[in-house]
């Protein structure tokens, strides 16, 4: 039998499926998302699992973080320093949230120039990027290795 909140109108306790419905994703992320530390549950008397209802403000948490392009390790980071015995509150979320804006207003500025400067140069037509005068003048970006550079930050 679940245990019910003092009021008795809801359930204490959520199975994975509940936790899969109410949050809108599937329960293999929700076992993936305990695999790497993201969430915990207990185990009832029938090795099922339970999560606390505060488990879907957590979740909501890492659905929003993915979202802005923040990587799972670097979520489970910051989620690792908060309590799992109670709800995520607002302060913090201000704390997370001040963590990752630096890290977004990097990107966001990163893609915004990318964006300003991609169709000068794909109307160009320079097939060529050892004689590209706007992203890769005399091939310079050969000396850092293979592979895509422009998304890379700038060297400091």
């Amino acid at each position: 039998m679940t245990e019910k909140c003092p009021n008795d109108a809801m359930p204490r306790e959520l199975s994975v499926g509940e936790v899969a419905e109410r949050s809108g994703i599937a329960v293999s992320t929700l076992h993936f998302y305990e695999t790497k530390g993201l969430i915990h549950s207990q185990r009832n008397r029938g090795n099922q699992r339970r999560y606390p209802r505060s488990i879907l403000r957590r979740v909501a948490v890492i659905k929003v973080a993915q979202r802005t392009g923040i990587p799972l390790s670097e979520i489970a980071d910051a989620l690792s320093v908060l309590p799992h015995d109670r709800p995520l509150t607002v302060q913090d979320w201000r704390k997370l949230s001040e963590t990752w804006r630096k890290q977004l207003d990097d990107r966001i500025a990163r893609l915004t120039k990318l964006r300003n400067q991609l169709d000068g140069c794909i109307g160009c037509g320079c097939l060529s990027m050892r004689e590209c005068p706007l992203r890769n003048p005399l091939d310079t970006l050969a000396a850092e290795g293979p592979g895509p550079r422009l998304l890379e930050p700038d060297p400091i």
